[in-house]
């Protein structure tokens, strides 16, 4: 998928709703017996009309065994079968050494065909190259992230003053343009996206932190959006298990149509 067509889909859908698929059988109701694609599956038909993107936690389905990697393939092919205008986002964080990196990129862009995938950027140019090579697939790479955690590394100022997630912004934009790479920026950082919009004023950023952890939508929208509007904001918990009874769907659906439109009043 492209830069634009993302863009046209956003204004289409008058939304910037990433729906984050951090699926927790624990908080499922009983009566799917565990069975994380079924849930999926009803969460995605009933929450697709107001999102731009689907973004599955990999962590999420890998803790089940084979059976949750099964959850997390067939759940990127309903996706992909059903609903193809839709962004899909693996979520796993990789990163490795360039020959690991390159079988990482085949498993997510080649063997699951998704659309994005998030990569921590701590090793380097060649950790990072081998995703670049598939063209209409994105990179998204963790700058600055929503958790509290974010300070013990990503704020370490060098002797100019300058943190480590801006060195991460600068050195990163020379390997790809904003036609394939994006950028974690969590909700929680608030006048942070000001900084960031003028070393990255074209780039599309992934926002999670909205929600449950506490990130404000109208924040993001204010220091975060460009022309193009450049954001996509994700929400897990606060819309999948908004409910954990049988009325789980509608409860999720009812949750996505409210943060689409807040979406597009800030459109």
């Amino acid at each position: 998928m492209t830069q634009e067509q993302l863009y046209q889909n956003i204004l289409k859908k008058q939304s910037f709703l990433c729906v984050g698929l951090d699926t927790d059988p624990a908080k499922m109701p009983a009566s799917l017996g565990g069975d994380l694609f079924a849930f999926n599956r009803a969460i995605i038909d009933a929450t697709a009309q107001y999102a731009i993107a689907f973004k599955p936690n990999l962590a999420f389905y890998e803790v089940q065994g084979v059976k949750g990697y099964k959850a997390f393939e067939d759940t990127i092919a309903y996706i992909r079968q059903n609903y193809p205008d839709i962004f899909i986002i693996a979520d796993a964080k990789r990163g490795d050494i360039g020959n690991t990196s390159r079988m990482y990129a085949r498993s997510f862009f080649e063997t699951l065909d998704v659309d994005a995938l998030t990569i921590a950027p701590y090793m380097g140019e060649d950790s990072i190259t081998p995703f670049l090579d598939y063209p209409g697939k994105w990179v998204i790479v963790l700058a600055l992230t929503s958790n509290k955690g974010s300070r013990d590394f990503q704020f370490i100022c060098d002797q100019q003053g300058t943190p480590l997630f801006e060195h991460v912004l600068n050195k990163t934009q020379q390997w790809a343009d904003a036609g394939k790479m994006m950028y974690v920026v969590g909700a929680t950082q608030g006048e942070m996206f000001k900084r960031i919009r003028e070393i990255i004023p074209n780039h599309f950023l992934l926002v999670p932190g909205v929600g449950a952890q506490g990130g404000s939508l109208e924040e993001v929208a204010r220091y975060g959006m460009n022309s193009r509007c450049g954001l996509i904001v994700n929400s897990s918990r606060g819309i999948i298990h908004a409910s954990s009874d049988d009325d789980f769907a509608l409860v999720a659906a009812q949750k996505a149509q409210a943060m689409q439109q807040q979406m597009a009043a800030l459109l």
